[in-house]
């Protein structure tokens, strides 16, 4: 009797430990999918902390840009300050070569104009009156002086340059447009904001035959006409 019930407790001993086993199995495998749902979890954190890295290290660099302000030469239109892109190439220093197009569509570089004086004057558009002045002032001066070309240019279509020209009786500068290249950013002379944004500054840059700026001026107010004198009497 003792013997039965003895063998009846031992089978119902190890039917409870092999139940509990089966219980602990079950229990483990149902926490794999959370332990896996939280592992992408965790990749998505991850995926999502690197993209904000990588978004910032983006924008940290777009700041080294010659967009940057702390790269930006400040200028004023009617009182106002804006910006332009960037600097002009300083006096001393090699002109950058550019292409620009000419009122027949052409294409013309400085590198056309080598063992000449190159008077290059930037301005934002020929139908504005400051802009139409000095383009007047250059072409009555620029006969005069010999050895020397003067580049009149704007992001203006080449069709309404050759139109300002033919009404003005513009003969002695050569229009050239910015409306498909890079100049403005080459020369630093975009602006980056304000009302004009998107067109050219107005400045000057007088190039030697060597290709060597002999002088520059970024005019502070868009509303007002460069140095004349200033530039002419650095090739006369």
């Amino acid at each position: 009797m003792w013997q039965q019930l003895n063998g009846l407790f031992k089978i119902r001993t190890i039917s409870a430990c092999v139940s509990s086993l089966l219980l602990l199995g079950s229990c483990q495998n149902k926490q794999h999918p959370v332990n896996e749902q939280k592992g992408v979890s965790n990749a998505i954190k991850t995926d999502s902390s690197n993209t904000t890295t990588t978004l910032a290290t983006q924008n940290e660099n777009s700041h080294s840009s010659p967009k940057n302000k702390s790269f930006m030469t400040t200028i004023q239109l009617k009182g106002n300050p804006i910006h332009t892109v960037g600097a002009l190439p300083q006096s001393g220093t090699q002109a950058p070569d550019f292409t620009l197009v000419d009122t027949e569509l052409g294409n013309k570089s400085l590198s056309d104009y080598e063992g000449k004086f190159v008077i290059l004057n930037i301005f934002p558009s020929v139908n504005t009156g400051v802009c139409a002045a000095s383009v007047r002032e250059f072409n009555k001066d620029a006969a005069a002086v010999p050895n020397a070309v003067v580049l009149c240019i704007s992001k203006d279509l080449p069709f309404a340059q050759a139109q300002f020209c033919g009404a003005e009786g513009i003969k002695n500068v050569v229009m050239l447009s910015d409306f498909r290249t890079d100049f403005g950013h080459q020369y630093g002379v975009q602006m980056a904001d304000g009302p004009l944004q998107g067109l050219l500054s107005r400045a000057v840059v007088v190039i030697n035959p060597e290709g060597k700026i002999i002088y520059e001026q970024q005019v502070p107010e868009i509303t007002e006409e460069p140095d004349y004198k200033k530039a002419l009497a650095t090739i006369q």
